[in-house]
């Protein structure tokens, strides 16, 4: 099978350096999925190389023409280039944290490298409102995306709150009327508050709920219980202490 190009965009998952000028890219692609590159020369400090290397920083998002051979688990890429100039993500603390929980829930659950655009397009949804949102949103935003995320892998938590079932079983992913007999459930504002974001279809909307600090570690710890209980060796998330610092 000989390698063929294709136009794709591309999120950045992660990169490792290669060689002396080189990077290995990891990203999600909306044709093809998770994918790996090689990408030559942009670390070289040359004029075709300079500066091209902070392109491939995580949570980027690519215009790519890319060689794609099914075959082989590291293709190239032709050219790229950025879809959208971030204003702030990358330089704004606490939205960069944001956006590195983003990428490393995302990294986690995603196994095999299967085409699909519809979880492709939420994520480069929840970039783009990150990088322009007001303080209110973007603190609410890691709790959006960890509730909304599943829906794409197939362990969603379903939409049915309400006075009768107001305990969250965490290990059934929906709503109950009576104590599970084990640990992992929600009740009274954890709750409530997961059924608003539920509901909540843009990002905009986050700011119609208020939580403190308190509220926001407990749930971001629940949600992290939920997707271990739901994804084989999840492990744990290395960017939520930072995360739960810098937004409280």
């Amino acid at each position: 099978m000989t390698d063929k190009l294709h136009k794709t965009k591309g999120i950045v998952l992660r990169s490792v350096k290669y060689g002396e000028t080189s990077l290995v890219v990891t990203m999600f692609t909306e044709l093809f999925g998770v994918q790996s590159y090689l990408v030559n020369g942009v670390r070289a400090a040359s004029k075709k190389g300079t500066g091209k290397a902070n392109l491939f920083q995580p949570a980027a998002i690519l215009d790519l023409v890319v060689y794609h051979n099914e075959l082989k688990h590291l293709n190239r890429i032709k050219e790229f280039r950025w879809t959208t100039i971030y204003q702030n993500i990358f330089s704004n603390v606490p939205k960069n944290a944001v956006a590195l929980y983003l990428i490393e829930l995302l990294t986690k659950c995603l196994k095999q490298p299967e085409t699909n655009e519809a979880l492709f397009q939420f994520i480069e949804d929840c970039f783009l409102h990150l990088d322009e949102c007001e303080n209110s949103v973007m603190a609410n935003l890691p709790l959006f995306f960890a509730v909304h995320l599943p829906f794409h892998f197939g362990f969603r938590i379903a939409d049915d709150y309400n006075t009768s079932n107001s305990i969250l079983d965490l290990q059934e992913g929906r709503f109950v009327a009576e104590l599970p007999k084990h640990p992992h459930f929600l009740e009274g504002r954890e709750a409530v508050v997961t059924a608003q974001l539920l509901k909540v279809m843009q990002p905009e909307e986050l700011s119609e709920i208020p939580l403190d600090k308190i509220i926001r570690r407990k749930l971001l710890q629940h949600y992290e219980d939920y997707y271990r209980l739901h994804i084989s060796e999840f492990g744990v998330m290395r960017s939520l202490p930072v995360l739960r610092e810098l937004l409280s």
